[in-house]
């Protein structure tokens, strides 16, 4: 009976979250470590599935794990790096493009599917719904910079029901033009303040942003966050995931988060318990 009385009381927890996010847009950024486990994959599936069915809008947007890095390991191709960014020569590009778009992307929508919700794949190509241009194409190739995303073709399908998929793969203006490679986090953001999302969740290999002591800070804003970029806590993988978070803030998302993917169920945790597992980053 203790059992059934705290089931309960979970349940009560989650209910005034439950209320908040109803048909609201919550943009998920789903990559690292949560990419590669199975078992992962099937609670990931299953925290998307909730979030569908208790009148929350999820927008998945992927990375490539490691798999990208170990297609071209495996053809004996050399990925080049300028200034700690990746170097994104044609053959690359069609190479990332088969494994986010050909493999990665219809695997989760298949999870999804699976699971009973309507997943529904894409790159920004499709549509052309996502728009870039080159960064410094002398530098880093068809690494590219959003200039648009045009929020309807997403805002449709959701009216439909579907849960969108996206790969972090642009158009171009030009014609005949192969597109552009986008850093996931960057293109989860911009998704984000498009289409109007209430949140933004990242899901990372860590526990979210700690202090120099390694001491998880909760909640954040703005202007803290800033502090932390300035004293140099905050670097590497992280940092690009804040600015991301920033990002998004600046377009009108309420909140950004960052999670540990490799928590089980780590996304109804940090969205339905009072404290979450992560950090919250508020304007």
């Amino acid at each position: 009976m203790q059992k059934k009385i705290k089931t309960v009381k979970t349940l009560l927890e989650a209910l005034p979250f439950i209320k908040e996010f109803n048909n609201e847009i919550v943009v998920v950024k789903y990559g690292g470590l949560a990419q590669s486990s199975p078992q992962l994959k099937e609670k990931f599936a299953e925290d998307i599935l909730l979030m569908y069915l208790v009148g929350m809008k999820p927008i998945i947007v992927h990375g490539s794990g490691e798999k990208i890095t170990d297609m071209l390991e495996s053809l004996k191709i050399e990925m080049k790096f300028v200034e700690g960014q990746k170097v994104i020569s044609k053959e690359i590009m069609r190479i990332s493009e088969m494994v986010l778009s050909g493999e990665i992307n219809k695997e989760i929508v298949s999870l999804l599917n699976s699971h009973g919700a309507k997943g529904i794949g894409m790159s920004g190509k499709d549509a052309h719904f996502i728009i870039a241009k080159a960064k410094d194409f002398s530098k880093w190739g068809l690494s590219g910079n959003i200039t648009q995303v045009k929020s309807d073709v997403l805002l449709n399908l959701i009216e439909n029901n579907f849960i969108p998929v996206i790969a972090p793969l642009s158009a171009s203006e030009e014609m005949g033009h192969p597109g552009f490679y986008i850093d996931e986090d960057v293109c989860a953001a911009w998704i984000a303040k498009e289409v109007g999302a209430k949140k933004i969740v990242f899901l990372s290999d860590s526990r979210g942003v700690c202090n120099k002591n390694n001491e998880l800070l909760c909640t954040l804003t703005q202007g803290e966050v800033e502090r932390l970029k300035t004293s140099e806590a905050v670097h590497g993988g992280m940092l690009a995931k804040v600015n991301a978070c920033m990002e998004a803030l600046d377009g009108g998302v309420e909140k950004a988060h960052i999670i540990d993917g490799r928590i089980e169920h780590s996304i109804l945790l940090e969205l339905f318990t009072q404290d979450g597992i992560g950090t919250q980053i508020v304007k």
